[in-house]
C-alpha cells in the first residue's frame, strides 16, 4: 500500500543513526529495513501515522531482532505503552506528561525548578525529544538499550526516572547556565557524557532509585486536567467553537480521504479480481486441451507399450533358443575335449610301454650277443652294430614306423590344440550370449517401469508422439566347429 508520509520517511531515514555501520549506506540492507517498519507503520496508524523521531525508535529495535518482530515491538509500545497517546489531539498528551514533569522537579529539584522559572525555560524546551523519541534522538545507544529494557519492563513511566537521574546529576551546570547555555547543555554537553558504558550504567542505577509514585502522577494528570478545563471556560466560546469547528472538519476530511481510499481499493480490488478470474478462465480453457490431448497420448502410449511387450516376448524367446543351442554345443564340444583327452592319454601311456619294452628287448639281444663269439664280429669297437645292408633296411623301417608314430602323435597334438582353441571360442561364445541376454533383460525391465515416465515426458514437449525405437536383434553368434 501506498503511504502518503513516504517523502518524509525516505527524508528522516537518511539522518538516523548515519554514523552507524548498520544504516550509514544509502540504500543499503539497514535503511531499507528501517524504510519498511516506518512505511508499515505509518500505513497501519492512520490517525497518528508516522511522525519525527519513530525512525530512531525503530532503528534500536532493528539492531536487536528482524525486521517483522521490530515492527510489532514497535507497535506494541505505541498503543499498549501509551506512547501514541503523546500523539493525539494535537500533542496534549506530550502537554500533560511536561506538567507531570515540571511538577516533580518542583518536589524533588525545587532549587533547579526555581533556577528554571527564573530564566523561563519551560519542560517543553528541552524534554520533548526526552517522550517523543524515548532518549533515542540523542544519547548513545549504550544507554538508550538500557532505557528501552527498562521501558519494557516496567512502562512508560520510566521516562520521568530517567529525566530526574538527568537532572540531578547535571544540577550543578544547569544552575550556572542562563538560558541559552543551558539549552546548548541540553543539546551538546549531555548527550556526551554518557558515550562511555560505565557512565551509563551508573545512570540507569539511579534512574531505578528515583522514587517516581504512580498516585502523584495521576494526582498531576488530574490537576492538569481540572487546568486546562478552566482555560477552556474562561476562552471565549466563539474561539472555542471555532476551535472545535476546525477539528470537526478535519475529522471530516479525514474521513471523507478515508472514505476515498476505501473506495479507490474496492475498485482496484473489483478489477484486480476480474482480471485474475480471467486469467483463471483462460488457464482452465488450456489445461482441458492439454487433458484431452494427455489422454489421447496415453492411448497411443499403451498401443505401444503392448507391442512393445509382445516384441520383447519375441526377443525373449529368440534369446531363449539362442541360449538352448549355445549350451548344446558346450556340451557337445566338452565331450568331444573329453574323448581327445581319453585318447591321447591312452595313447601316451601305450607309447611309452613300447619304449620301455623296446629298450629291455634291445639290451637284453644286445648282452647274449655280446657273449656269443662269432656274433659279437657284428659289433664295432665303439658299440655300435655291425649289419648288412639287408638288416640296415630293416632297421631304416622300423624308424619309418617310428616317424609315422611321432607323426601321428604330433596330428593328434594338433587335434588337441584345435580342440582347445575350439572350446575356448564356445566360452567366448557364452560369454557374449551372456551379455547380450543380461542387455534384454536390462530393456525389458526398462521398458517395464518407465514407459509411463516417458509418456509424460513426451507430453510435456508438446511437439508430438515421436515413434519409439524398435529394439534390433542382434545377428545370431557364428556356430563353434565340434
Amino acid at each position: 500500500m501506498e503511504s502518503s508520509q513516504e517523502s518524509v520517511i525516505t527524508r528522516d531515514i537518511h539522518r538516523t543513526f548515519p554514523a552507524h555501520e548498520y544504516f550509514k549506506d544509502t540504500g543499503g540492507d539497514g535503511q531499507d529495513s528501517l524504510y519498511k517498519i516506518c512505511k508499515a507503520y505509518s500505513v497501519y496508524d492512520e490517525e497518528i501515522g508516522y511522525c519525527q523521531g519513530h525512525s530512531f525508535l525503530a532503528a534500536v529495535l532493528l539492531l536487536h531482532m528482524p525486521e517483522e518482530q521490530a515492527f510489532c515491538i514497535l507497535v506494541k509500545i505505541m498503543y499498549d505503552y501509551g506512547l501514541r497517546e503523546l500523539y493525539k489531539n494535537n500533542l496534549e498528551g506530550l502537554r500533560r506528561k511536561f506538567y507531570q514533569l515540571e511538577k516533580l522537579m518542583q518536589e524533588q529539584l525545587p532549587d533547579l525548578y526555581n533556577h528554571f522559572v527564573e530564566q523561563n525555560l519551560e519542560a517543553h524546551m528541552y524534554a520533548s525529544q526526552w517522550f517523543l523519541t524515548l532518549f533515542t534522538a540523542k544519547f548513545p545507544l549504550c544507554m538508550v538499550f538500557h532505557i528501552i529494557d527498562l521501558l519494557l519492563c516496567e512502562g512508560l513511566n520510566v521516562i520521568f526516572n530517567v529525566a530526574l537521574a538527568l537532572l540531578k546529576t547535571s544540577k550543578e551546570d544547569l544552575l550556572q547556565a542562563d538560558f541559552e547555555g543551558a539549552l546548548k547543555f541540553f543539546r551538546v554537553q549531555l548527550p556526551k557524557r554518557y558515550r562511555a558504558e560505565e557512565n551509563a550504567r551508573r545512570l540507569m542505577e539511579q534512574a531505578c532509585n528515583v522514587k517516581v509514585p504512580t498516585k502523584k502522577l495521576k494526582k498531576y494528570e488530574r490537576e492538569y486536567q481540572m487546568m486546562r478545563e478552566n482555560q477552556l471556560q474562561q476562552e471565549d466560546p466563539l474561539d472555542r467553537y471555532k476551535r472545535e469547528n476546525r477539528r470537526l472538519q478535519e475529522a471530516s476530511m479525514r474521513l471523507e480521504q478515508e472514505n476515498d481510499d476505501l473506495a479507490h481499493e474496492l475498485v482496484t480490488s473489483k478489477i484486480a479480481l476480474r482480471n485474475d478470474l480471467d486469467q483463471a478462465e483462460d488457464k482452465a480453457d488450456v489445461l482441458n486441451k492439454e487433458l484431452l490431448l494427455t489422454k489421447q497420448k496415453l492411448v497411443e502410449t499403451e498401443e505401444e507399450k503392448r507391442k512393445q511387450e509382445e516384441e520383447t516376448a519375441q526377443l525373449k524367446e529368440i534369446f531363449r533358443k539362442q541360449l538352448e543351442k549355445a549350451e548344446s554345443e558346450i556340451k557337445k564340444t566338452s565331450a568331444i575335449i573329453a574323448e581327445y583327452k581319453q585318447i591321447c592319454s591312452q595313447l601316451s601311456s601305450r607309447l611309452e610301454r613300447q619304449q620301455v619294452a623296446s629298450k629291455e628287448e634291445l639290451e637284453v639281444v644286445k648282452g647274449k650277443l655280446m657273449t656269443c663269439k662269432h656274433c659279437s664280429e657284428i659289433f664295432s669297437k665303439e658299440g655300435t652294430l655291425k649289419v648288412p645292408a639287408a638288416k640296415e633296411r630293416s632297421g631304416e623301417d622300423t624308424d619309418d614306423e617310428k616317424d609315422a608314430l611321432k607323426k601321428q602323435l604330433r596330428e593328434m597334438e594338433l587335434d588337441l590344440a584345435q580342440t582347445k582353441l575350439q572350446l575356448v571360442e564356445a566360452k567366448c561364445k557364452i560369454q557374449e550370449l551372456e551379455h547380450q541376454r543380461g542387455a534384454l533383460m536390462s530393456e525389458i525391465q526398462t521398458a517395464k517401469n518407465s514407459w509411463f515416465s516417458k509418456t509424460l515426458n513426451s507430453i510435456k514437449t508438446a511437439t508430438g508422439t515421436q515413434p519409439l525405437q524398435q529394439p534390433q536383434l542382434s545377428s545370431s553368434p557364428k556356430e563353434g566347429s565340434t
